[in-house]
């Protein structure tokens, strides 16, 4: 029993005062019995089952709450984990293989970010874990919608499948492609009883309705008959490709790091759970499982996400600033420092014509305005040529860091070997090799925050939400407050066992219970 804890609030067995519920929140696994008073008519607890028992106002009893179950079983059995948690899918590698496998080993999902680094280069990483991972279904590598470079996208898919990547995890797609259709559909089998098996589990992260439902049904018959005209799918694979939806789990993308629309967690989560049940009810499909991602930087929020219907969550900037990271330790210590206010959007290099933005660190780096500055100059001349003398100054001292002619040669250069059609193209269209050098220095950016170059310090592309001042603010003052001790597993467990706490509390007031403030507050601890 807890009675020692508050005495003045005993009450014929039972604790009645809100000391006891903080008492009972910080310990979820502890199964508390609720009693009511048969004078005040106040819920009460206490710990022991054969005392309660004994008394006549047992009104019932909370079961032990783990962070395991907080989200959906399936997921965990699917994915073979032991958390509905994802480390996301930080691009350029910034999500290594290092800390695929640290967060893997705890159970947890992690996601290799394979966005915008070279086939060879995720080929190296897929070696490294498939060697390291074998036999584990909890990992998977990130497919981002490349519109600018399809074909740098169907090389990438085609490596996930030839490694048999247990999990592809789609990003920034502003539709369903043919190469997305091709991740769900290589493999697929059905077994005995004539339920299909899938190869390898897609998870599509998306931020729009629209886009969401593209993935929550089955492929399109054109691209699967295109797929099987070309011998990428067999007859079997697209027959059984029309019987379930493309991904086998959608992630909310609320406001987030990266390519985001910046839509509030609370707007598009109840959304696309809707819709889920909608387009299985219509296409007679079975319904996707649909996470959370965008805005998770604290127990709360955490446990919030979970309360709100999310199968698993997903973590992408918190993740960042820790010792896993492919971020230099500069960019580390900057992430550390940031507010929640201390984000804003940027022009994005793979989307630069299209207009797309993402989310980034604003303090401690100018690149957001100059890179701002890229775009407006784009919208205002056709070629570089036409640009004018006094702007051309200001692009070359403040933004580009050299002359123009010299800063068209190096992308040349890159683009000879990346994909010479691309400088045959700027050759013919004098706009788009103005693009091309604007997206040289948007690019090269978030490589210098990597690499830690000291003389492009100023220039640091970080891309990052909200939650990283969340995350900040949450861990001031423990052991998670200094870079070297942030490691992708402590801020994992902590994030899910503050918010098992957060829910302990919140089910002790739904029930009635006098809950005070403080039960809702989980301090962050070294974890096991």
């Amino acid at each position: 029993m807890i009675n020692e804890l508050t005495p003045a609030t005993r009450t014929r067995g039972a604790d009645t005062g809100s000391g006891a519920a903080t008492y009972a929140a910080a310990r979820p696994r502890d199964v508390v019995h609720l009693v009511r008073d048969n004078d005040t008519q106040r819920i009460g607890l206490m710990f022991d089952a054969d005392e309660a028992a004994s008394l006549p106002g047992v009104v019932s009893s909370l079961p032990p709450c783990y962070p395991e179950w907080l989200g959906d079983h399936g997921f965990l059995t699917d994915h073979g984990a032991r958390f509905p948690y994802i480390g996301g899918e930080m691009a350029n590698g910034i999500a290594t293989t290092r800390m695929v496998m640290a967060l893997a080993e705890i159970g947890a999902v992690g996601v290799f970010g394979a966005a915008g680094l070279a086939p060879a280069a995720v080929e190296h990483a897929l070696s490294e874990l498939s060697a390291r991972l074998s036999g584990r279904r909890n990992w998977g590598v990130n497919l981002i919608h490349s519109p600018a470079e399809p074909d740098v996208e169907r090389r990438v898919a085609d490596l996930l499948l030839a490694w048999r990547v247990p999990i592809v995890s789609l990003s920034a797609f502003l539709a369903l492609t043919p190469t997305a259709v091709l991740c769900s559909a290589k493999g697929l089998t059905a077994d005995s009883s004539g339920r299909v098996v899938r190869q390898t589990r897609v998870i599509a992260k998306v931020s729009r309705p629209e886009v969401a439902e593209q993935f929550m049904a089955p492929a399109p018959e054109e691209m699967l008959a295109a797929l099987v005209a070309e011998g990428a799918l067999t007859e079997s694979e697209a027959a059984l490709a029309r019987l379930v939806p493309v991904a086998q789990d959608v992630t909310a993308e609320a406001d987030s790091g990266g390519h985001t629309d910046n839509r509030p967690l609370g707007a598009l989560l109840p959304a696309l759970l809707a819709l889920r049940d909608e387009v299985a009810i219509s296409r007679c499909c079975p319904p996707v499982r649909v996470g959370a991602a965008g805005g998770l930087g604290t127990p709360s929020a955490v446990a919030a996400a979970f309360a709100a219907g999310a199968a698993y969550v997903v973590t992408g900037s918190v993740n960042q600033s820790a010792v896993e990271s492919g971020l230099s330790l500069a960019g580390r210590e900057l992430l550390a420092q940031a507010d929640i206010a201390d984000v804003c959007m940027a022009p994005a290099s793979d989307m630069f014509e299209m207009g797309v933005s993402l989310q980034v660190l604003r303090r401690g780096s100018l690149f957001a305005g100059r890179a701002a500055r890229l775009r407006e100059i784009f919208r205002a001349y056709d070629s570089l040529e036409s640009i004018p003398d006094d702007v051309r100054g200001q692009l070359e001292r403040g933004v580009l860091g050299e002359p123009v002619a010299a800063a068209w040669a190096s992308t040349r250069k890159y683009w000879e070997q990346r994909d010479p059609r691309e400088v045959e193209r700027a050759e013919r269209e004098a706009r788009h090799r103005m693009a091309l050098v604007f997206r040289s220095y948007l690019g090269r950016a978030s490589r210098w925050a990597i690499t830690g170059d000291e003389s492009r310090r100023a220039d640091y592309q970080i891309w990052c939400g909200p939650a990283m001042g969340s995350f900040n603010r949450w861990v001031r003052g423990t052991f998670l407050e200094p870079v070297s001790e942030r490691t992708v597993a402590q801020i994992a467990l902590n994030l899910l066992e503050g918010a098992t706490v957060v829910t302990r509390a919140q089910q002790l007031r739904t029930a009635g219970v006098n809950v005070a403030p403080e039960a809702f507050v989980y301090r962050p601890r070294p974890l096991a």
